[in-house]
């Protein structure tokens, strides 16, 4: 199986299956010297693990870190940063009942045809779980930039959508609500309505927008490393990710060039940002802002059809603990995944200095 890694100077490499002794990762090309708060690297894992709130899958997990290499008295030694985070609540016996059967919409099928296997507890490695070790990862970038700052939150829940733009909200309180909505009253709206979801036997998809600050001018190439290329590509590897727009988004579309160029001021900075902080595919110090949008989760507890592996169509419920909407959860996967990016493009962009 191919793919298990992501990056060019700083890369991680991801290990471990949903239902496993446990997951992990290698980090690659992290600088020496770098002070690692193990903490805020836990914390960020807290905001990520199941079993958080009422409205996620109530697996329990506590996933603690464990790091086996690359970190020395609290700093970094430059060799690669190798770590786990084990497995402890797993309940397999509740895929049973799909050992013979593909979920509609869910990596089943494919899965068994590309490898002629599968781990049919949770998905194997097409799991969401494996996401945990990006988050590692991505708390590490995190440090390794301390002047970027990245606030991701909820900014829809199936139809209902926060009209408000990022720079009247304050994302100090995304962290006060299960949902991750830094608007109160939306909030509660959108808890409301993925508690109904739930009751349903249903799943519910919904958007996660993101804004990062302090982005140093050139970082990205002009041609295929675009930053917004590979901010979308590192989106869209993120599982039920679907959709990604930054700037203007597809909106723009609607807009004549006068109305949609951002004019200059005489410091190099812009009076609109429509461009996101990128354009020409290279950071221009504006903030960096864009949506991701995640289906449905594909497992529901509701009676529908199925395929079996001898070809008969076939029904089944799901079983099993489930996020009804993974939205909440993807908040800081969506800020690791973008964390990553820019540690990378920060390390190609100093091989331009001397």
């Amino acid at each position: 199986m191919a793919g298990n890694s992501y990056g060019t100077l700083f890369r991680i490499t991801t290990f471990g299956e949903s239902h496993g002794e446990a997951l992990g990762g290698i980090i690659d090309g992290c600088p020496s010297g770098i002070t690692i708060d193990l903490e805020a690297v836990q914390l960020e894992m807290s905001r990520r693990k199941p079993g958080q709130s009422a409205i996620v899958t109530q697996r329990k997990e506590p996933d603690d870190v464990q790091f086996l290499s690359g970190i020395f008295e609290g700093k970094t030694t430059g060799t690669p940063i190798g770590f786990i985070i084990p497995n402890t609540n797993q309940k397999s016996d509740d895929y049973s009942h799909i050992k013979d059967n593909y979920r509609p919409s869910h990596a089943d099928y494919v899965y068994e045809k590309k490898y002629g296997v599968r781990d049919y507890r949770g998905g194997g490695r097409s799991s969401a779980r494996e996401t945990a070790s990006r988050v590692v990862a991505g708390a590490i970038a995190k440090q390794m930039l301390p002047e970027i700052k990245f606030n991701a939150y909820v900014s829809s829940v199936g139809p209902i959508f926060l009209e408000k733009p990022y720079q009247e909200l304050d994302f100090s309180k995304t962290e006060n609500n299960p949902v991750r909505c830094p608007d109160e009253a939306m909030a509660i709206e959108m808890e409301d309505y993925i508690r109904d979801i739930r009751k349903q036997g249903d799943t519910v998809g919904g958007t996660v927008s993101c804004v990062i600050q302090n982005v140093p001018i050139g970082l990205g190439e002009p041609v295929f490393d675009k930053l917004h290329a590979e901010l979308g590509k590192a989106m869209l590897s993120i599982n039920a990710v679907k959709g990604f727009e930054f700037g203007s988004g597809f909106e723009g579309v609607k807009m004549k060039g006068s109305e949609h160029n951002d004019l200059y001021n005489p410091d190099g900075t812009t009076k609109t940002n429509l461009s996101g902080g990128i354009q020409g595919g290279i950071s221009n110090g504006m903030d960096i802002y864009f949506r991701v949008a995640f289906k449905p989760v594909a497992t529901i507890m509701q009676k529908q059809e199925s395929l079996d592996n001898q070809g008969n169509i076939t029904e089944m419920t799901g079983k099993g603990r489930h996020d009804p909407c993974v939205v909440p959860r993807a908040v800081p996967i969506v800020e690791a995944m973008a964390a990553i990016v820019l540690a990378d493009f920060y390390l190609i962009n100093k091989t331009y200095l001397k």
